[in-house]
């Protein structure tokens, strides 16, 4: 069980490890996830949380397929400026959702992160399958969907393709948002655009390993670098990369130790399967470089914070690693702060890929974020 401090903060440790054992580990920490969704104290207090609970993830399930291996019919939805969007929908299933429900409670819309496509979500999508309505799309110029112009590929733009993915498929019922990354930071930018939608439309965030500002890219990309060069050495070098896309992408196609290293210290905080380096390196892999150089201006000028207090009007979960080493720790307490009402929680020893490296613990806090906001529909 991973015991919580007051603030939602999770002071326990996760174990993660390469071997066959900690597949078996993984199932454990699913089951110990839930639990430690209920372990609040005083009784009271955990009577409510478990009266809370009207949908309650599959424990285990994502280690029964493989990762990214989950599907459903493709659909395309067109962005304002024309780009495709690949689009999957899994659908409520009444047999296995809560009993006497005919109908979905909640859609849940997952916005993956930079570099990632919406398979990162793999775990997530075998623990919820069936039981609520869940839509997965993946962000212009990754996965399956459309190239953007360069012009147009920034988090505002995001925004809006998230808007038009929320209008095309997502009109039926109260939508819960949940981010990772720069998926977390284009729900931000959506409540910039359109704070109304948050308390109506939206009733719940799920912002996971994400910040709404003040990215450091050089201490990201270049850690070894003095923090007063990083930031401008690492648009330089960004720069090059850029006019140099096709020879980076050749190179890094051919893997090897470097590509599973390269996976491992931007992934993942500690030990896990070598399941879990694959299927992160794969869609890194795939995403190509010209596209990394495209978003980069975007994401180094990050300035949302502002916006996010919006998201006070509706249940409000963060997770984050606490070595994670991209969008570190520091921004989700941050965030945390800004947000009235939110929780926090903070997964000892995971890193940015958090909701595969720790899913049992993620998919328990979701579990907590989809009752409130259920809880919050009902009552309405």
């Amino acid at each position: 069980m991973t015991p919580r401090t007051p603030s939602g903060r999770s002071s326990g440790r996760a174990a993660a490890g390469p071997g066959s054992e900690h597949w078996q580990r993984n199932l454990v920490l699913g089951i110990a996830g839930a639990a430690a969704g209920a372990a609040v104290a005083g009784g009271a207090a955990a009577a409510e949380v478990a009266r809370r609970r009207r949908v309650v993830s599959k424990r285990g399930a994502g280690d029964v397929a493989v990762p990214g291996s989950l599907r459903s019919p493709a659909l395309t939805v067109v962005a304002d400026d024309g780009v495709p969007l690949h689009v999957e929908v899994d659908e409520f299933e009444p047999s296995e959702g809560a009993a006497g429900r005919s109908e979905p409670p909640l859609t849940v819309v997952w916005v993956h992160g930079y570099a990632l496509t919406s398979d990162c979500w793999h775990f997530q999508r075998a623990a919820y399958r069936g039981l609520v309505r869940s839509v997965f799309y993946d962000q212009r110029s990754h996965g399956r969907s459309g190239r953007s112009s360069p012009e147009n590929a920034t988090i505002e733009q995001c925004a809006h393709d998230l808007l038009t993915v929320l209008d095309q498929v997502a009109t039926g019922t109260p939508v819960v948002l949940v981010g990772h990354s720069m998926g977390g930071m284009t729900i931000a930018a959506l409540a910039e655009e359109h704070p109304e939608l948050f308390g109506t439309r939206i009733v719940g965030v799920g912002l996971v390993a994400t910040a709404a500002d003040k990215l450091d890219m050089g201490r990201m990309f270049l850690p070894a670098v003095p923090a007063r060069l990083g930031g401008e050495l690492t648009r330089r070098v960004m720069r090059g990369v850029g006019a140099g896309h096709k020879a980076v992408d050749l190179v890094r196609d051919l893997g090897g130790t470097l590509s599973e290293q390269t996976a491992k210290y931007f992934a993942f905080g500690r030990d896990v399967p070598r399941a879990y380096l694959d299927f992160a390196w794969s869609m890194l892999s795939t995403t190509p470089t010209r596209v990394l150089v495209d978003f980069f201006p975007s994401l180094d000028g990050l300035d949302k914070l502002h916006a996010v207090e919006v998201m006070g009007h509706v249940p409000v979960s963060i997770v984050c690693g606490t070595k994670d080493r991209l969008t570190k720790i520091s921004h989700s307490r941050t965030l945390h702060a800004r947000i009235s009402g939110s929780r926090l929680l903070e997964v000892a020893g995971a890193g940015h890929l958090v909701m595969i490296e720790s899913h049992g613990q993620v998919n328990a806090e979701i579990d907590q974020l989809l009752a409130a906001a259920t809880e919050t529909v009902e009552g309405a």
